[in-house]
């Protein structure tokens, strides 16, 4: 009889059920089955495509099997709303795992629903039995919220490589775009999703950026596709395919080689309640392949330099004083500063290394569940 639960062979003695927002087979949820591979959880196939259906599914999933604890991974509220349903009628008790602030993420897409979704975020923290933060400040803002335990799960790069490897894959995928060795290349990979409330979509301050810059031998490579594509096309202007170079959509494997290909990698938030609490599932890539990374005044920015960036003013990546700073940073920069912080990037940062965020995870479930079985025996 098929089911919506995939169960796997049992590591531990306490029985987890896990899904992702983000949908089954994303990265999401690939993130998820590693932080608990030492659990071996059953995962519920979330369909985005589907939310109610999914909504109503996953609960009858949860009333059925009577987990010991379900993490989710992400903050949609199709997945969250079943989640608090469930704490309420059926006692279960859930984890969640979320890389944004919901409220201010949602305000700035669509402000009149923001105090709705914030107030989603806060009951989504209180009756939970714990959150694992993309970031620190993720941790705190859940804390604040209400949650009883949290801890920090920054991500890792689906993907190592020697220098070696990395500099045939640079040379070989510059000689493709037409880019020449000596070519100093400015370059970003995500969604190009056009954010009408503010004018902007990623890789809008690169393609600015080289627009304004004289410097002979800059480019820009955009790695990504999406509704705001057309747009920044149209900005590129006579600049399209010959020095701002758009890649489209391009499989998760093949990423490091255009990564490779680039100099500096724009990492591009806002410094506000949206882009202050985030490090962007980006950052550990960019830093897997050696890339020094761009960004504004944000928290990360300091509390994680370690000699790989550059902190731009401005008050978002679509400021003209940070699109200005860009522009003027391309123009200066030379060999000398660009390898030093090459150098620094190449330096494996501990929170990004997949195997102690894992064995965090790990205690972190095991002592939560402990601790609630001796509290029930008490």
């Amino acid at each position: 009889m098929p089911t919506d639960l995939q169960p796997r062979e049992i590591k531990s003695p306490f029985r987890l059920c896990a899904f992702a927002t983000q949908g089954a087979g994303g990265n999401e949820e690939a993130r998820v089955r590693a932080l608990l591979e030492n659990f071996d959880p059953d995962i519920f196939p979330f369909d985005r495509q589907a939310k109610v259906r999914s909504f109503f599914r996953l609960l009858n999933a949860i009333r059925r099997r009577k987990h010991d604890l379900i993490v989710m991974e992400g903050s949609g509220i199709a997945g969250g709303a079943a989640l608090l349903l469930a704490r309420l009628l059926f006692g279960a008790h859930y984890v969640v795992s979320s890389g944004d602030a919901i409220g201010p993420y949602v305000a700035r897409r669509l402000p009149l629903l923001g105090p709705a979704f914030s107030l989603y975020e806060r009951l989504l923290c209180r009756a939970a039995s714990g959150f694992i933060g993309w970031t620190p400040y993720l941790v705190g803002r859940a804390i604040a919220f209400g949650s009883p335990r949290s801890m920090t799960a920054a991500g890792w790069a689906p993907f190592e490589h020697t220098p070696g490897v990395l500099a045939r894959s640079r040379a070989h995928t510059r000689a493709t775009l037409g880019i020449p060795p000596e070519g100093l290349v400015a370059g970003i990979v995500g969604s190009l999703v056009w954010v009408r409330s503010v004018g902007y979509s990623y890789g809008l301050e690169p393609v600015q950026a080289l627009r304004r810059c004289e410097r002979s031998n800059a480019y820009a490579l955009i790695v990504g596709d999406g509704d705001g594509r057309e747009g920044l096309e149209q900005l590129a202007g006579d600049e399209l395919g010959a020095k701002i170079i758009f890649t489209g959509s391009v499989p998760q494997h093949q990423i490091p080689h255009y990564l490779a290909a680039m100099d500096i990698a724009s990492l591009p938030q806002s410094v506000d309640p949206v882009g202050s609490v985030r490090y962007t599932t980006k950052l550990s890539e960019y830093l897997a392949a050696g890339l020094p990374v761009v960004t504004g005044r944000i928290p990360l920015a300091y509390d994680l330099d370690e000699g790989w960036l550059w902190r731009l003013p401005g008050d978002a990546p679509w400021d003209e004083r940070y699109i200005d700073a860009l522009a003027k940073l391309i123009a200066r920069l030379d060999a000398c500063e660009l390898a030093s912080k090459r150098s620094a990037a190449l330096f494996k940062m501990r929170e990004f290394d997949r195997d102690r965020q894992i064995a965090r995870a790990t205690d972190f479930i095991n002592e939560l569940l402990n601790d609630r079985i001796a509290a029930n025996r008490d």
